[in-house]
């Protein structure tokens, strides 16, 4: 978090394994969006974490920016199809999600 460095990006092998699949990816990032478009071509960058999530059927967090972290969870479930999250970076905690009526998977945790 906190740069625009795309060495070593999760996103590098995660989005155009999601796209190899079949997936539309829409991706936003606080300040790497300009390096990460030279290189995740098809990739659709957004202006904001919302417009990233509108219409998704499953939100992955691939980086821990704190911007991530202050989401407003009710505001997402509500723009997504449905309420899937794929959280690689343990930012919210799976017992949270879950109230709050998502399908919620973390690394290394239940």
């Amino acid at each position: 978090p906190n740069t625009d460095d795309m060495r070593d990006a999760p996103s590098l092998d995660v989005a155009p394994a999601l796209m190899a699949m079949g997936a539309t990816v829409q991706a936003f990032d606080p300040e790497g969006m300009h390096e990460a478009a030279k290189l995740l071509e098809g990739v659709q960058f957004k202006d904001g974490p919302y417009e990233a999530v509108t219409g998704a059927d499953v939100v992955v967090i691939l980086t821990e920016w704190d911007q991530f972290r202050a989401l407003d969870i009710d505001r997402v479930k509500l723009l997504m199809r449905q309420p899937v999250m794929v959280d690689l970076r343990n930012v919210y905690r799976p017992e949270e999600m879950r109230i709050r009526g998502f399908k919620y998977a973390s690394i290394g945790r239940a």
